[in-house]
């Protein structure tokens, strides 16, 4: 273990989520955290389908974190041998390089927006064009018609873009920026490859796909590795110059903290959404079964990608019963409502909010709850909320058998969800695999983390990074085949219920 100096003893980690920001610090070992921050952050509805963040608020809940740890601790600034960032993928953000005004608020990953555009491309057969590069399918989840979107609503923006007076990034980059003081304009490989307009065979931005959406490349960051060094902060933030050496996108960073380093590994995270990613070693795979293919990971000049899976509303879900419906006063209280029942009463909810994601891709579904019966109570509403988490995670598992991934061995969880023993257990009976949740749940941040050690020389590689990884438990799958079969069967109804089809269409065929 090199360290990259004398006086360096820790590292700080920022994640910055859809629904808040955080700081974690690390010593060297990267043991326990010595500290943690959080503040929430509210997300904008300005129309249906639309969500936002202000770029102002994301700003300065990450200085206050990082302000807030490193105050707690009584660790100093020059005693951070490297800052590592992990951030909620494809939320665009564009601002002006010279001043750093943010032109509008930032567009979430969970937008829906560039819905009709997407919907125009793939009817031009544009969507093989984006498949075959890309690795990603025609959908507004994507940064490519966000950015557009932004560049259209003023007809002087595409000119100043062009002459480099604009930057686009993703919340790793524009972090980045801000913290080096406008000096360093970059965002990784995970990053890039989820804006759809990287190649990401060839690692780089794809001129034909700048074209398609009209953007100029002017307004693009530089992509670097997810480890190494890229600036400083500015001495003014925390007391010291610190150089930042890790950028990760959220769910490719969980990947590193989960130490799935190996092909066919897969990890599956429960925040605000799903994703299950499996390694595919140093060739993507093109799905045919509504998964995405992205970059996993690049350190060293090493890369590996991931065949991935995104549901866009699991923990957002329990948020709902909570806050909406005000079903439950908090979110762990589901765990013991779910298992006061001895089964779900034939209650289904498909928690499509803002659309169906992988497999179904279905813009246009919306949520809806299914075998409502009179003696139905606010308990199988809760319960019904966690068994969609397991049934949608069935099917990514599905799509990626059928895209010829062979059966996971186990399947390694996190995120805040995980800590729901019910749901873990009802989640390796719906898979019929292993659970395996870690010892310490956050492993997206902890994934910045490593990646800042690799970068600033304090471990020497990802498997140095994957062997600190702990088990906490296993959750073994013993629900009968029968019983377990019954139950997807009914999932796989509801949904078909809550899809889009065309004017005049069975809804059930």
């Amino acid at each position: 273990m090199a360290v990259t100096s004398r006086r360096a003893s820790h590292i700080l980690a920022i994640d910055q989520g859809t629904t808040s920001t955080r700081a974690f610090l690390y010593r060297l070992d990267l043991g326990t955290p010595v500290a943690t921050a959080s503040r929430e952050l509210p997300q904008v509805y300005p129309r249906d389908g639309w969500v936002e963040h202000s770029p102002d608020e994301i700003w300065s809940a990450t200085v206050a974190t990082c302000s807030e740890v490193l105050a707690r601790s009584r660790v100093r600034a020059d005693a951070l041998a490297a800052i590592g960032i992990t951030n909620q993928r494809e939320t665009t953000l564009l601002w002006d390089r010279r001043s750093g005004e943010p032109l509008g608020n930032a567009i979430c990953w969970q937008d829906r927006r560039g819905e009709p555009r997407c919907r125009a491309l793939r009817e031009q057969g544009q969507d093989k064009l984006i498949r075959e590069r890309t690795g990603l399918l025609a959908d507004s989840y994507f940064s490519a018609t966000k950015l557009e979107w932004m560049l259209d609503q003023d007809s002087s923006l595409r000119t100043r873009a062009a002459r480099g007076e604009l930057a686009f990034g993703t919340v790793d980059t524009y972090l980045l920026w801000r913290l080096t003081g406008g000096d360093c304009h970059c965002t990784d490989v995970t990053n890039a490859s989820r804006t759809m307009l990287y190649d990401i065979h060839r690692q780089c931005w794809d001129s034909d796909l700048l074209s398609l959406f009209d953007v100029p490349e002017a307004v693009l960051p530089e992509v670097v590795d997810s480890a190494g060094t890229y600036g400083h902060t500015d001495a003014e933030l925390f007391g010291a110059r610190v150089p930042v050496c890790a950028l990760v996108g959220d769910q490719q960073g969980a990947m590193v903290g989960q130490g799935c380093t190996r092909p066919g590994m897969i990890k599956s995270t429960y925040g605000t959404g799903c994703f299950a990613l499996v390694n595919t070693g140093a060739q993507p795979v093109l799905s045919k079964s509504g998964m995405v293919a992205t970059v996993a990971y690049r350190a060293g000049a090493r890369s590996a990608y991931a065949l991935e899976g995104s549901i866009f509303n699991a923990g957002s879900t329990i948020q709902w019963l909570r806050d909406e419906m005000q079903l439950i006063r908090t979110a762990a209280q589901s765990e013991a409502v779910a298992a006061s029942l001895v089964d779900n009463g034939g209650v289904y909810l498909v928690p499509a909010f803002t659309g169906l994601g992988a497999p179904h891709w279905d813009a246009d579904a919306r949520a809806a709850v299914i075998g409502l019966r009179r003696d139905t109570g606010a308990a199988h509403m809760v319960r019904a909320a966690l068994e969609a988490v397991a049934y949608q995670t069935y099917d990514l598992l599905e799509a990626m058998r059928h895209d010829g991934i062979a059966p996971p061995a186990v399947m390694r969880v996190d995120g805040g969800m995980v800590e729901n023993q019910w749901l873990m257990q009802f989640l390796a009976d719906i898979c019929a695999v292993p659970v395996e949740r870690p010892a310490d749940s956050e492993t997206t941040v902890r994934g910045a983390a490593m990646l800042a050690a690799i970068g600033a020389g304090v471990l020497d590689s990802l498997e140095d990074a994957a062997a600190l990884w702990q088990l906490d438990r296993v959750f073994e799958p013993r629900l009968d085949a029968a019983r377990r079969s019954a139950l997807i069967d009914g999932w796989g109804d509801a949904v078909a219920r809550t899809r889009s089809f065309p004017t005049g269409s069975d809804r059930r065929k």
